[in-house]
């Protein structure tokens, strides 16, 4: 058992970077608004997307190669396009992530209520940590951060359901026009953007080279099934939390983070009484630091991958080169486009969900491919749900270009 623990790390990163502003955010307000009524969504875009995600640590470990020297090996074309996908997102993404977690911060603290001045410093810590400790460091921060996260949540909903005297209704919704943007960006980042794939195959690869013996694919796929049943239950919690405590009461979320923060502590406690105040802020806290970091160094690993891989005569890591990038571009956005953060949203959470056939119709092919040793394919069950899952993703994507 102290084995398998150990062999634990790329899965509980997917949760980490996965657990964020699509649970502490989207589940809360899809409860508060809706009730239970998008459980039906939750179910459905977690279950479809689960090959796919999959595919990420059964492809590494079979070939000891990413997701991205599959691409590659596929045509460079698809890397190419992955590379303008992650530039038009990153910076975005990694904004969203930042924002949310300096209003925590702001609210919890009582520092100082300058947003601007906490996504600055927390973009500054996280760059620190990943430019000393690197993969080590960030294996070790999450298992902790993600233990103390899901006991405290599971707490707190529990609570909450106890003192909840409103009917169980769980009558589903299939929202209006109107509502129709949030559903698609509820979606679209939940579990998480479907490219979060890649970052696992090259979380997999990290974590092989601080082992003294390679992660075998009964190890891997045990890690990714934590991490990602993890992320189903807490979006299911977060979810209910918003239910218990939100809805009906007429309250709606602000835009603004920091106000958000408050509105969302401040809603919990009054229900579930001062004496969690502690628990929540921890909870909360702790879901978007996680988020923070790993989308922090996830997508300068890839890209300095993929400039490998595009450009193999360039010998040297750009690595760090990216996370300064990343950092700095992140910190230019708090600065000059702070009042443009919710279009900025928006557009990302959308590009991630008619992105997100791509990205599935690709790791599909990669398994099933001649790169793929034949007998670590996925078996026909497997196969069968991630035909329904193109069909899936691939409908609502069109769906929703079609209403535009």
């Amino acid at each position: 058992m102290r084995n398998k623990l150990s062999k634990l790390g790329p899965g509980l990163l997917f949760a980490g970077a996965a657990i964020g502003v699509s649970h502490l955010v989207q589940s809360t307000r899809a409860g508060a608004d809706f009730g239970w009524g998008f459980i039906w969504a939750l179910i459905l875009v977690n279950l479809f997307k689960y090959p796919f995600f999959q595919y990420g640590p059964r492809f590494t470990v079979a070939t000891n190669t990413s997701l991205l020297d599959g691409y590659y090996k596929l045509g460079k074309g698809y890397l190419r396009a992955y590379f303008v996908l992650n530039i038009a997102t990153m910076f975005t993404i990694q904004t969203a992530v930042t924002i949310v977690t300096a209003g925590l911060a702001s609210q919890i603290f009582g520092v100082s209520d300058n947003l601007v001045y906490w996504s600055v410093a927390i973009t500054l810590i996280c760059t620190v940590i990943l430019w000393i400790g690197k993969y080590a460091t960030l294996d070790r921060i999450v298992k902790w951060v993600i233990l103390t996260l899901t006991i405290t949540t599971i707490i707190a909903v529990g609570l909450a359901s106890i003192k909840n005297t409103t009917p169980l209704s769980l009558v589903q919704i299939f929202p209006a026009e109107t509502n129709l943007l949030f559903l698609i960006a509820f979606m679209g980042w939940m579990p998480a953007p479907m490219d979060i794939s890649i970052w696992h195959s090259l979380w997999t690869i990290e974590k092989n080279k601080e082992l003294s013996s390679k992660v075998t694919m009964k190890e891997s796929l045990f890690d990714f099934n934590v991490g990602y049943w993890v992320t189903l239950i807490l979006g299911a919690c977060f979810m209910g939390l918003g239910v218990f405590v939100m809805f009906g009461t007429g309250t709606e979320f602000s835009s603004q983070g920091g106000v958000f923060a408050s509105q969302l502590i401040n809603l919990y406690t009054s229900t579930l009484g001062t004496g969690v105040y502690f628990l929540i802020a921890i909870a909360a806290l702790t879901t978007m630091f996680s988020t923070t970091i790993t989308t922090l160094d996830a997508s300068p690993r890839a890209m300095n991958k993929t400039i490998e891989l595009l450009y193999p005569k360039r010998k040297r890591s750009d690595y760090k080169l990216w996370l300064l990038i990343l950092a700095g571009g992140t910190i230019s956005i708090f600065i000059f486009l702070l009042s443009e953060m919710g279009l900025l949203i928006r557009i990302a959470t959308v590009l991630s969900f008619i992105t997100a056939p791509f990205y599935a119709f690709l790791n599909f092919k990669l398994v099933r491919s001649d790169q793929m040793p034949k007998k670590d394919k996925p078996g026909k069950g497997l196969q069968i749900l991630s035909v329904f899952g193109l069909l899936f993703l691939t409908s609502f994507a069109v769906g929703y270009l079609l209403i535009l």
